[in-house]
């Protein structure tokens, strides 16, 4: 039976993470927080979040800004991890 816990993403019980997906003490926050889905919506942002920004994953600074977006668009900490600004999601509206 799969593990689940009450993930703040989703804000429901879904199934949990295998392995924290992040070192130190903040993978051990996410495995304990984060579902499975929620984490996938987390790299969907993570995506659109290094694309906007022209973010290298080799810089040390842009890591650090990353970390800062994650916590926010996870735990709802701090002023980051929202759509990036100016971000259009390409629908038409109707």
């Amino acid at each position: 039976m799969a593990r689940t816990v009450q993930c703040v993403v989703l804000k429901r019980e879904a199934e949990s993470l295998d392995n924290p997906p992040h070192p130190g003490p903040l993978g051990r926050r996410i495995v304990e927080n984060v579902s499975r889905e929620g984490w996938s919506e987390w790299l969907q942002r993570l995506q659109m979040i290094i694309n906007e920004n022209q973010l290298s994953t080799a810089d040390p600074e842009a890591i650090a800004l990353i970390e800062q977006h994650m916590v926010g668009f996870l735990f709802g900490e701090g002023n980051l991890g929202g759509l990036p600004a100016g971000f259009r999601t390409g629908r038409a509206k109707k």
